[in-house]
Parts: structure tokens; C-alpha cells; sequence
């Protein structure tokens, strides 16, 4: 549907029924239109009805309605049953003031809503304010270390909007009664509608526009060690050895910055290389220990460098920058050819890429494209999108290469479309005071909500204290038992020593949740495929489950990770217990005693300095591992299905070889478990598929929860037995 006026010209196009692309121009010459490499492919014209009556022009899909008022074009937007969702504001024009911008005549635009009373808002990427509900607040969305910008918003009200624009944007609820999104650089207005009602349909939608998050290998979902840094490649291997020694699990070790001798050029330091001069060697040894490992390379290169030197005179650098232009497809592939190739061959499993605002000069990264030109065009028009282009040339130079290894990448920043690179990113460059672990938590849910799957934090803080310290013991084994809860568990920091073993009286405890994490594994697992397959998301506001219960909309220090758990931090030092809200349920377990409570109540949690308060959902079936010391080992040892009774569940528990891109082919097996509450009968359904190494048996320990049984971290000592191999069966309770 095409709206013309002397002002303006609006475009409605149905990409599907819930989908709607809205794009805006003034009247007069077109400005050169931009692109958009964070989308996967172009919007194509769905089935809709359009009608023009009373003043109003209508077009209507299977799911949604978008009405536009004839006198001013101002937009709305509803659903079938004619409830609004979201309407344009009438008091005030779309507005576009032109501005010139590296050459190119665009515009900065604006576009006001107004918003339902009640509705919360959400998304937008990774911020630090502590705020978890946008609403009455201002985001700025510009990359910089430890802010990420994505424009997606999210509303309790049951819809989202993709903000299509790599420009630097402002999201600006501060009058409460009018949502006013600004861009600074642009050819007109682009939004997508995106409706829900539920937000994993939003998220879903949002994934179509922008692609799919693929699997990470299965060890990335166990413990990542790391801190800044370690100086050789024989102290990796000793510190994987002492863990081995142990028996405390590790599944991958990272090495960080000033490995180089030259940041750019992919040769040790004299420092790095003693003793062990041999690195493809070092990292077989951590291999035979089933350790993986991750190396730090940067966007950024050293001005004295063969690499910058090369770059330069090719004109593949950001000028006025010692970046090189990830929007430039040959200098894309210098990059990898030149810098991270060489690394892959010697045996890499992964690469940190650090800084991918990106930072230019000492830090410096806040808005640091604005004024620079890159070869996709004006930065200040496409400021937020280095870190998509970055991570997307290795992702796609490492497909290429048709490894067995699955791309693993940890990195600073993200845009829109991000997920598809299988990226992993963390908040930055944060302070280890318990102020800045209570920020973590809305920063991470609300980058969850943004459509992006893996994120984690440097546990216990970058900056700051030292592992002796006794004050600072008790915020890293908070900040450590929420980490267990993030999708990707990583310690870092600049410290003497960062290793489990390092922080004295505390050390048992962290033990015990590292253990934690990876009986866990199967659950998760399970979850990661879920976000592959159906656009799932593992940590989950409250808002995500109970949209509808105004009580969740202002939470910000709870959270459910995956369906089964609901995890409560502890935020404030000293503290030993915290109030919890029970969302409405059939019922929820502590997951420490097994006492079961109602839901719709707050409760008064104990959090003695060893437990995180922890409940888990009635009808919920969890998937425990054995206690391992690396996610592959023991591939056929008995799984743990802890029941949690009070309603009927299912989970479907997925597997495959943990890593390559056969899944991707089908080389798959999912085992549906359902329980049947009223008659305690647990059924195991036919395997669906199978993969290259799959176990022909499995056992299954069953324990139905009660108090006092099947609970805390450890393996119960009493189950009932059930072997499977791939065929219906079951179990009843008694």
C-alpha cells in the first residue's frame, strides 16, 4: 500500500501476516537509498486486503491490521480482534530535517508513537544503566565498549519494532505518554511491525528478518577459564593440567592480547613462545586433555606493523583509523588470509574478537565511526554495523574452509543480524564492585530479549581487586553463581590470578557450582538446540512467560533460564536473603530442599553465601549429566531426569556429535519425554533420527522431587532405573 501527500510518501508492505515493513520519504528528490547488510533477505508481498472508508485507509493481513488516517497518515496498528497495539502520533508529523554526510544528502528523521499506559519496553541491546523497563527512560543506540546497540524493541503489549537503521538512534520515552525513535543519518523512515503476540513469536519473526542463530560446539555451553593474562603457551597447559589434576571441569582456556609481537601480525613474542616454542604442538596437548582453546585478535592493527603497512597502501583501512574497513570485501579477506588463517591452521577452536565497536586509539570506541567514511559508505550513516561485518568475515571465511570445527566467536559489541555469525558476546570492560554485578543482570536480559542468544560477563569484574582480598571473595562467588545461569559461562579479569583454586575459603563453593554447570549440559544443550530450530531464547525475563502480569513488567534481578529454572541473584554484599517473586504456576520447587510453594506470591528467599536462590516450575523435567570434568566425556553415562510433579511436562532432549555441521544435514536425535501428572507415569517416545557415534543404549535415573530428595547439585543416591534404545517405553512412579 502506497500513502502520497505533498509532504511525504509512505510504503506498507506485509512480508507475512505478522511482518509489516513501514518505510517513510519526504516529497522532492529521493535520497540514494542504503544497505542494509544486517538483513538476510529482501521483504516480498504477503496476501493482505486493502480498503479505503471513512477518512481511513486499511490493509489487513491474517493476523493484523494497519490503518493509516487520511488527513495526516499517521499509522495504526491492531489486531484482529480491533485491540491497538501501537498507534502514530497524531499531535505531531513524522519529521526529516536534511543533513549532508560524507558526501551523500540524507536526512535526520523522527517518528512518534503513542503508547498504551501499562506497556513496558524492552531490547535495544546491552546497556549499563541498571534499568530493565525503558519506559520514562532515554537509549542511545551507538556502539562503545560495554554498550551495544541493537534497535529492536520489544513491548509488553505484544508486538516489536525493528528500527532499520545502522545510524545512530535514540529511544526516548522520557514524556511517558509519547515513544519518539530518532535517526541521524538515513534516507527516510524504515521500521519493521513485528507482531507477537508472544515475545518468542517477536523474536522469531525478528530472526527471519535477520537469520538464524547456529549451534556452538557443545563444549562452549561447559566452564571457560580465562583472565588478562597468560604469558606462554605452557601456562595454559599447566593451568589445564591443574584443573585435570583436580578433577575440576574445564572445557576451554583463552588466551588474550599481547601474545604478538606486533598487534596485526600473527607472530609470538619472544615472552609468549618460552618454553614451548611449538604453539600447534601446546594446543594438541590441551586437546589429548579434551581442553579447547580461544586466542584474542583485534580490528585494530599496530601502525608499525606488516599488516597495517599492507592494508594501507591498499587502501583497505578506515581512513584517519588503524582499523581495517570489515565493509570492504577485500579487505575482508586480507583480514583473514593475513591475520586469523594462519592462527586457525595451527589448531585455534575459536576467536576472541575484541573491540569490534571498534576502538580506534586507546580505548577509545564510543561513536568512533561517525566522522570516518567506509567503503559500504558514510559512518556516520552506518556507525552500528562494524561489529556484524567483522564477525561476519570470519564466520563466513571459516564456513569456507569446510572444517570439522563449529565457528566459535566471543566478541565486544553486536548489531542486528549478529546471531547468525555464531557470536558470543560480553559486557565489556566492567568495575568488580557488587553495583556494577546487579547492572549485568538487566543488561544481559535485555540483550537476550534483543534477539541475540549467547551472552555471558566477565565474571567477577575486569577492573579491580585481587583474589585474596576477602571482600572481594564474596562478590566473585556471587557474581559466579549467576554466571552458572547465563547462556555461556566465562571467568576474566585483570588480576594476579583467576582460577577457581585462587580465591581461598571460597573455592569449594565455586567448585561446586562449576560442577553444577555441567551436569547441566544436556539441559542446556537441549535449550541451544532450541534456539537453532525454533528461534527459542535461554535466559528469559519474566516478562517473556508472563507478558500479561504487570507485576513481572519492572523486575530486573530475576530470571528463568530455559523453561524449567527460575534463578534469583544475590546482588548486595553482605546479604543472606533477598525477596523472590513466584510468577502464577501450577507450583514451584526450591531446587535446594525440594519444598514446593504457590505461585503469584513474593517470598522471603534464604541465600546463605553458598546458594543462589533457585526454583524450579511444577511440571518441569530436568536433564542432569554424571559429573564430568569436560561436556564429552562419558557420552553414554546415565542421564538424570529429575521430575518436578504438579502438572504434566514434556521436554524433548536433543544430541547429536557435538560439534561440525552434520546436524545441519539432519545427523540429529531427539528423545520426546513427557510426564503424566495424575497417573506418575513417566513416557520415553520413539528417537527421532540419529548421528555418527550415537550411543545404541541409554539409562535413564529417575527421581520424582519431593523435599529432602532429588535436590541440590549432587546425583541422588535412590532412582528407579530405565533403559532406552530408541523405542517407546515407560515408567510409572509409584
Amino acid at each position: 500500500m502506497r500513502l502520497s501527500s505533498q509532504q511525504e510518501a509512505v510504503d506498507l508492505v506485509f512480508c507475512t501476516p505478522e511482518i509489516v515493513h513501514i518505510t517513510t520519504k519526504p516529497a522532492g528528490p529521493v535520497s540514494p537509498p542504503g544497505v542494509e547488510p544486517w538483513l538476510v533477505s529482501a521483504c516480498k508481498p504477503s496476501t493482505s486486503k486493502f480498503e479505503v472508508a471513512e477518512g481511513k485507509a486499511r490493509i489487513e493481513s491474517s493476523a493484523l491490521i494497519v490503518s493509516a488516517t487520511l488527513s495526516d497518515g499517521a499509522l495504526t496498528f491492531s489486531s484482529l480482534g480491533g485491540s491497538v497495539l501501537l498507534q502514530e502520533s497524531h499531535r505531531f508529523a513524522r519529521r526529516y530535517t536534511p543533513v549532508e554526510v560524507g558526501g551523500q544528502s540524507l536526512y535526520k528523521v523522527s517518528d512518534r508513537f503513542d503508547p498504551g499506559m501499562a506497556e513496558g519496553f524492552y531490547g535495544l541491546g546491552q546497556h549499563q544503566s541498571g534499568v530493565f523497563n525503558y519506559r520514562g527512560s532515554v537509549i542511545e543506540l551507538a556502539q562503545t565498549n560495554s554498550d551495544i546497540a541493537i534497535p529492536l524493541l520489544l513491548s509488553s503489549n505484544g508486538y516489536g519494532v525493528l528500527w532499520n537503521t545502522a545510524s545512530r538512534s535514540l529511544f526516548d520515552n522520557r514524556f511517558q505518554r509519547e515513544l519518539k525513535l530518532t535517526a541521524d543519518a538515513t534516507s527516510g523512515i524504515d521500521y519493521y511491525f513485528l507482531y507477537g503476540p508472544d515475545m518468542d513469536a517477536v523474536i522469531h519473526h525478528y530472526r527471519m528478518l535477520t537469520g538464524d542463530a547456529p549451534l556452538l560446539p557443545r563444549w562452549a555451553y561447559g566452564f571457560i577459564q580465562s583472565k588478562d593474562r597468560y604469558t606462554s603457551a605452557a601456562q595454559l597447559q599447566q593451568i589445564a593440567a591443574e584443573y585435570r589434576a583436580q578433577h575440576v571441569p574445564l572445557d576451554m582456556i583463552v588466551q588474550d592480547w599481547f601474545w604478538w609481537k606486533k598487534q596485526g601480525d600473527p607472530e609470538y613474542t619472544d615472552e609468549y613462545l618460552k618454553p614451548n616454542p611449538d604453539v600447534p604442538g601446546a594446543l594438541r596437548e590441551l586437546h589429548d586433555s579434551h581442553v579447547h582453546a580461544i586466542i584474542s585478535t583485534w580490528a585494530m592493527l599496530d601502525t608499525s606493523s606488516d599488516a597495517y603497512r599492507e592494508m594501507r597502501q591498499q587502501h583497505f583501512l578506515i581512513p584517519g583509523t588503524p582499523v581495517y574497513d570489515a565493509t570492504n570485501p577485500k579487505a575482508r579477506d586480507f583480514y583473514w588470509n593475513h591475520l586469523i588463517h594462519p592462527l586457525f591452521e595451527q589448531g585455534w577452536d575459536g576467536f576472541w574478537l575484541d573491540s569490534s565497536e571498534p576502538e580506534i586509539w586507546g580505548g577509545e570506541s564510543d561513536r568512533a565511526l561517525e566522522d570516518k567514511t567506509l567503503s559500504i559508505g558514510p559512518g556516520a550513516r552506518y556507525l552500528n554495523v562494524f561489529p556484524l561485518m567483522h564477525t561476519g568475515n570470519v564466520y563466513q571465511h571459516w564456513r569456507g574452509t569446510m572444517s570439522p570445527k563449529r565457528v566459535f566467536i566471543l566478541t565486544r559489541s553486536a548489531f542486528a543480524g549478529q546471531q547468525r555469525n555464531s557470536t558470543v558476546e560480553w559486557s565489556g570492560d566492567i568495575a568488580t564492585t557488587f553495583s556494577v554485578l546487579k547492572r549485568q543482570i538487566p543488561a544481559g536480559l535485555n540483550f537476550a530479549i534483543s534477539g541475540m542468544p549467547y551472552w555471558t560477563t566477565d565474571v567477577g569484574g575486569y577492573f579491580g581487586y585481587e583474589p585474596d582480598d576477602p571482600a572481594y571473595q564474596e562478590t566473585y562467588t556471587r557474581w559466579f553463581e549467576y554466571g552458572t545461569f547465563c547462556p555461556i559461562l566465562r571467568t576474566h579479569g585483570h588480576r594476579k590470578s583467576n582460577e577457581l583454586f585462587s580465591y581461598g575459603s571460597q573455592t569449594p563453593t565455586l567448585i561446586s557450582y562449576d560442577k553444577l554447570r555441567e551436569r547441566l549440559v544436556p539441559y542446556i544443550y537441549s535449550l541451544a538446540w532450541r534456539v537453532t530450530h525454533d528461534d527459542y531464547t535461554i535466559q528469559r525475563p519474566l516478562v517473556m512467560d508472563w507478558r500479561q502480569d504487570e507485576r513481572v513488567r519492572d523486575i530486573a534481578d530475576e530470571f528463568m533460564f530455559g523453561p524449567a529454572l527460575l534463578v534469583a541473584p544475590v546482588t548486595d554484599q553482605g546479604s543472606r536473603q533477598r525477596l523472590v517473586y513466584l510468577p502464577t504456576a501450577e507450583g514451584w520447587y526450591d531446587f535446594w530442599t525440594g519444598d514446593r510453594l504457590n505461585g503469584g506470591q513474593q517470598i522471603l528467599a534464604q541465600a546463605p553465601l553458598d546458594r543462589i536462590p533457585l526454583y524450579v516450575r511444577a511440571g518441569s523435567i530436568l536433564p542432569l549429566g554424571p559429573a564430568r570434568e569436560y561436556v564429552e566425556q562419558a557420552p553414554d553415562a546415565p542421564i538424570v531426569l529429575r521430575i518436578f510433579p504438579g502438572a504434566d511436562g514434556n521436554f524433548n532432549l536433543y544430541n547429536d556429535a557435538g560439534d561440525g555441521y552434520n546436524y545441519e544435514k539432519g545427523e540429529y536425535a531427539i528423545t520426546p519425554i513427557h510426564w503424566h501428572d495424575a497417573t506418575r507415569t513417566l513416557e520415553i517416545g520413539a528417537r527421532q533420527g540419529s548421528y555418527v557415534g550415537m550411543p545404541r543404549k541409554l539409562s535413564f535415573h529417575i527421581v520424582v522431587v519431593r523435599p529432602g530428595y532429588g535436590t541440590g547439585p549432587d546425583p541422588s543416591a535412590q532412582y528407579l532405573s530405565l533403559d532406552y534404545d530408541g523405542t517407546p517405553t515407560h515408567i510409572t512412579v509409584p
